[in-house]
This record gives C-alpha cells, sequence and structure tokens, in this order.
C-alpha cells in the first residue's frame, strides 16, 4: 500500500493501490491544466494584445522599421550604377515627364555626386554617405527592385505602411499586433517616433500608423518629439495608487457592462484595454526611456554624443529597449513633412542627402551592432527604406532628383535575413526595376512570413469581406530567407 500523507488520509482519499492513485492524481493535474487553459482563454478574449501563437515558428519576435521619410535616391545609396556616371547630362531616351512630380523640370541624366568602394566579404558596392552602415553590409539582404504605383508622398506613403494609396486601412504595425498580440503586457505593442527637430510628422499623419478598420488597441502609439515622450506617465500628486486602481476598478466594472449589452464594439473593449495599459506603463515606460541607464560605451556607440545625430541616435537606442522588453513594432521616421526636411531630395541631392545620411548613420549602424552584441539581432527584424526611389535624372534648375515610382532599394537585417545578398536588379541607369520585380505586396508578405505569419490566413472581416494586408496578392521572396 503507498503510504498517502496525512493530507490525503481521510477516507474518500483512501486508495488501495499505487496505480489508482496516480490515475486519480493524473486525472486531477489535467484538469488543474485543463482549467489553466481556460483561463489563459478567457484572458485573451478580455486581452487582444495577450500573446497569440503565429501560423507557423517564426524567425522573428519583432521588427524595427527605420522610415527614411521623403524617398531616398537609390543611385545614390545603395544602387551602384556606373553606366550613370558614363552618360552623365545624356538625354534619357523615352522618358516620360509624368513620373515625376515636376514635369516641367524634367533635366538630362545625373550621376551621382558621391562615390562608392565596395565593402564586405559580399562585396557590396556603398555610397561615401554610409561609412558607419558600409561596416554591417554581411548582416543585410538588399531589395533593389522594390516598385510602387504612386509617385505622390501621401498615397505612396499609405502604400509602404498600408498595401493600398488610400487612407483608412492598417499599417504593417497594427496587422502584425493584431495578430500576434505582444509580448510586453507594460509597454505598448506598437511604438512610433518621428522627428524630433520640429520638421514635422510624414505626409499622411497619423493614418500612417492607424488601424483602419482594426480595433483602435492595434493602432501606433507616437511618443511626442518633446517633453515627455508619453501623455500622462506621471500619476497626480493628489492621486494615490490606491485610489488611481480603484477608479480604474469602477472604470472597467462601468465598461464591461456596456460591453455585455455591446459585445460587437471591438472599441470599446479597445477602450478598456487602453485604460490598463496606461496604468501599467506609468511604472515600466519611465524605466525604458531612460537612456541614463546605459553605459557610456554604448550612448557613443550609437552616437549620443555626436551633435549632427543625437536626435536620431535617442530613437534607435529607445527602440532597442522597446524591443528588449517585449514591444512588438517600432517605427522611426528620419525626415520631417516638406521637400528639404525630409529625404525628398529636389533641391541638391547632395546637401540633401548628406545632411540626414550624417544624422542616421552612426545610429543605425550602432543599432545593428548593439542587437548583435546582445543576441537580439537573430530575433528582431529591422528594416531600412522610405516610401519611393528618385530619377537618374536631374530636376532642372535645382540639382536635385524627383520622385520615381519605378524602382527604389530597401534593406533588411536580422531575424531570419541572409545576409550578404542582393536581390532584383534595376536598368543600368537605375530608372525602372528590371530583374526579379518586387510588388509592395511582395514584401510585406515577406515581413509578415518573417514573423510566422501567412499573409492569406491573416485577415479581418469587414463590410462583409475578409481584408487582408496584401489585398489578392503577394509572394514571399524566400531568395533572402536564411
Amino acid at each position: 500500500m503507498l503510504n498517502i500523507p496525512r493530507l490525503f488520509a481521510s477516507p474518500e482519499w483512501a486508495y488501495r493501490s499505487r496505480r489508482e492513485f496516480l490515475a486519480r492524481a493524473g486525472g486531477g493535474l489535467g484538469l488543474l491544466a485543463l482549467a489553466d487553459l481556460l483561463q489563459a482563454e478567457e484572458a485573451k478574449a478580455k486581452d487582444p494584445l495577450a500573446p497569440k501563437k503565429p501560423h507557423f515558428p517564426a524567425k522573428a519576435q519583432s521588427v524595427i522599421w527605420l522610415f527614411m521619410n521623403g524617398g531616398p535616391s537609390q543611385v545614390d545609396t545603395w544602387d551602384y550604377k556606373p553606366e550613370l556616371a558614363k552618360r552623365d547630362g545624356q538625354e534619357l531616351p523615352g522618358f516620360d515627364p509624368n513620373t515625376g512630380f515636376f514635369n516641367r523640370q524634367v533635366g538630362p541624366l545625373m550621376k551621382s555626386p558621391f562615390q562608392f568602394t565596395q565593402h564586405g566579404q559580399c562585396g557590396k558596392w556603398v555610397s561615401e554617405l554610409f561609412p558607419h552602415m558600409a561596416r554591417h553590409v554581411d548582416k543585410m539582404a538588399f531589395i533593389h527592385s522594390l516598385w510602387t504605383d504612386s509617385n505622390n508622398h501621401s498615397p505612396a506613403l499609405f502604400k509602404m505602411n498600408t498595401g493600398m494609396t488610400r487612407m483608412g486601412f492598417p499599417c504593417v504595425g497594427s496587422w502584425v499586433t493584431y495578430g500576434l498580440g505582444s509580448e510586453s503586457r507594460s509597454l505598448p505593442a506598437f511604438c512610433v517616433m518621428y522627428d524630433t527637430l520640429g520638421r514635422g510628422i510624414p505626409k499622411g499623419h497619423s493614418l500612417n500608423w492607424g488601424a483602419g478598420f482594426l480595433p483602435t488597441i492595434f493602432q501606433g502609439t507616437a511618443f511626442k518629439p518633446q517633453g515627455d515622450p508619453i501623455d500622462n506617465l506621471q500619476r497626480p500628486a493628489d492621486i494615490t495608487a490606491q485610489r488611481q486602481r480603484q477608479q480604474l476598478d469602477l472604470l472597467a466594472k462601468l465598461n464591461q457592462t456596456s460591453l455585455e449589452k455591446h459585445p460587437d464594439e471591438p472599441d470599446l473593449a479597445a477602450r478598456i484595454e487602453s485604460y490598463e495599459l496606461a496604468y501599467r506603463m506609468q511604472m515600466a515606460a519611465p524605466e525604458a526611456l531612460d537612456l541614463s541607464r546605459e553605459t557610456e560605451s554604448t550612448q557613443k556607440l550609437y552616437g549620443l554624443d555626436n551633435p549632427k545625430a543625437t536626435h536620431f541616435a535617442k530613437q534607435c537606442l529607445i527602440a532597442r529597449r522597446l524591443v528588449e522588453r517585449g514591444v512588438r513594432f517600432v517605427q522611426i521616421y528620419s525626415g520631417g513633412m516638406e521637400n528639404d526636411l525630409s529625404w525628398d531630395g529636389h533641391n541638391n541631392i547632395a546637401k540633401n542627402h548628406s545632411g540626414f545620411a550624417q544624422e542616421t548613420d552612426q545610429p543605425i549602424a550602432g543599432l545593428l551592432e548593439d542587437l548583435h552584441r546582445r543576441g537580439l539581432l537573430e530575433r528582431t527584424l529591422v528594416i531600412w527604406g522610405g516610401e519611393f526611389g528618385r530619377l537618374p535624372i536631374v530636376q532642372k534648375g535645382n540639382n536635385g532628383r524627383d520622385h520615381n515610382p519605378h524602382t527604389m532599394t530597401y534593406w533588411l537585417a536580422g531575424g531570419g535575413i541572409k545576409g550578404g545578398v542582393s536581390y532584383g536588379a534595376s536598368d543600368d541607369l537605375g530608372f525602372k526595376a528590371v530583374e526579379n520585380r518586387v510588388s509592395i505586396n511582395d514584401f510585406h508578405a515577406t515581413v509578415l512570413h518573417l514573423l510566422g505569419l501567412d499573409h492569406k490566413k491573416l485577415t479581418y472581416r469587414y463590410n462583409g469581406r475578409d481584408f487582408r494586408l496584401t489585398d489578392v496578392a503577394g509572394t514571399v521572396i524566400k531568395e533572402i530567407l536564411a
């Protein structure tokens, strides 16, 4: 007979054999496990940001998207075109003047004002604009054949962010957090940082990180460029923690009662969770955003001591601290609203791109190095690019380049990416994507795939139909996957 502890010595716990004890104990443990699973599922139903399983094993768990707002020139950054230098000053045969935005300022071909040299074991040709990032080309996969279908900033921004040129659709970060939830219970799942130098926000404004028809809990949380990044992180002096908790409990009870009466109101559920998240953030966010906790060597790695790069360096370092704490999606915008205030190099491409490269090169290189050192790069997907490329011809009278929807260059690094490779190609002048052309749908499908999401299965029913980020198209670019 098994020696039963005194706790179980009453008649109802007396077992005739070891086998009977194990059978009953096993059943009890199974019920406990079932109860725990059901409780977890109930919690997920109440919390739309609770972590969710991907469709298949993921390579990346989080994303940092470095958005070069305004449209960086591919032929002056990563897409080396020696033929363009040879034909400098010649006309581009058959060019449609309506390709760009200023059809009356069409000039001849213009070579890049920047020198290119090879870097890394892969021998990648890189512009002198990026001496720091050039050291990391063996970590990067370049897409040289990405194209879009708008030559205007706002529609092109919407296209790159939401897959549609029209406003009102969920952005990539919203789709990702809708599909996967967040590992952090005390920070926003999706964070956005834009220009901190008073140059404004991207055209299209917050719709670039909006949730569209998804519940509003999945929209990006934009950090303010000045002062406290997030409003109301500090509790009012006359309200104690206990009193605030009581207020939230009462508010949650009232909202829950309303939600039970109107179960098909997703925004109400999102509002309930947003109040709770805001409460938790009062403790977690100040610590996550406190860069004084970083070592001096780490701060220098990002360029916090570089006056030209300090603002963007802080944002990149915050991004690392956020993904380190479980934030799912971070997007950082370089550049503001108007032409000279962003990568929109209509006027003097050399001056425009030099200025923004000096702001971003060291911080981005520092971010890649820091993620690598901490073992975070293998689970963090880093993305670099803008809303379109630029024309290989000069914009007459301005010594700049106009918009080019026909080709642009993006690079990806980190989670699930094969480093040191280039995919696709533009023509010899960098005008149009001609080899392995990549649509925005293809690009989005690839990003979702790296996060373990099947872009065809990630859907949301709205107005009687199932919507998805990639609409009815999209093919994963398997050649850049590790």
